[in-house]
């Protein structure tokens, strides 16, 4: 997704500048930035658990409220997670600006939580264990936070490359959540940024050959849509295009159907309403060409791609 944006942005913005490392650097930042909202999210879940135990302050609080805020204040997760080396290191030497107990989102998402029936069912468990205390916030990441628009609209002013990265960072907190280990105390590790150094390199790589090779692809496209008027074709779609067929000829790990369900997802969330429909049937037309020509060398082709 990253790769696609960046690669529109590049084309785009051609006639003024065709400075490939420019481009080539604002493809890692936004993906540092999505790691920045990763972290983000952890320091949310400390923020609202800030709110639950000033709001029990409140001397105007009736016994339930003061029940749900107490058990909240008291998640022993939480309690794990403030002291955690490795987000404590990050949030210092990052510098975060976004650290505020008292915004807007904060309040609303804390006041959303004590009137769920999440926290109602949690708060009904009369001793939870450290799996229970897991079990909410991995609820309230699923069912509570992507419905926020207050903290859409928050994220959205702090960062324009956070605009479509919440609710895929939204899984990899629920995926960590899961792998926390009590006994792991402060030691307990985040998800890296990259699994390894080949991940890494995989968005340069992609990047790189999706314009290197380019016309070599756009060659290919205009060849399986002569039947189409150019002008009818949406830009977006031809970069769609181009780069799954980058990857879908350099990258002989990722089976066939892993790339076109990728890229038709993205087409479905940021194209035209017939775009998926249209780009599947381009792509697999080439795919069946440059299989039959094995011109790709990888995981056997597989012709039935929707998911």
């Amino acid at each position: 997704m990253k790769v696609v944006q960046v690669l529109y942005s590049y084309y785009k913005n051609q006639k003024e500048t065709n400075d490939f490392e420019a481009a080539q650097e604002e493809l890692m930042f936004s993906i540092d930035k999505t790691y920045e909202l990763y972290h983000y999210f952890f320091q949310l879940i400390i923020n609202i658990t800030s709110c639950a135990e000033k709001r029990l302050e409140k001397k105007q609080l009736d016994q339930e409220e003061f029940n749900l805020n107490d058990k909240l204040s008291h998640n022993r997760f939480v309690a794990q997670l403030k002291q955690n080396k490795q987000l404590n290191s990050y949030l210092e030497e990052h510098e975060v600006e976004w650290l505020d107990n008292e915004s807007n989102a904060t309040k609303e998402i804390h006041k959303q939580i004590i009137e769920s029936d999440v926290m109602k069912d949690y708060a009904a468990i009369a001793n939870p264990t450290y799996e229970d205390d897991k079990e909410l916030w991995k609820n309230i990441f699923k069912r509570i936070i992507p419905d926020s628009e207050l903290l859409g609209k928050e994220l959205e002013d702090l960062s324009i490359y956070w605009n479509d990265d919440a609710e895929i960072v939204v899984s990899f907190v629920v995926k960590t959540i899961k792998q926390f280990d009590e006994a792991k105390g402060s030691d307990q590790p985040l998800l890296p940024k990259f699994k390894d150094s080949e991940d890494e390199a995989f968005a340069i790589t992609l990047f790189k050959k999706s314009i290197y090779d380019a016309n070599d692809y756009k060659e290919l496209i205009s060849k399986h849509t002569k039947n189409w008027d150019a002008d009818r074709i949406a830009f977006l779609d031809t970069i769609i295009m181009q780069t799954a067929l980058a990857e879908i000829c350099n990258f002989p790990s990722i089976p066939v159907n892993v790339s076109m369900n990728e890229y038709l997802e993205i087409a479905k969330a940021y194209s035209t309403n017939k775009s998926s429909n249209f780009i599947n049937g381009v792509l697999d037309a080439i795919v069946k060409e440059l299989t039959n020509e094995k011109k790709i060398t990888k995981v056997a082709y597989i012709n039935n791609y929707k998911k």
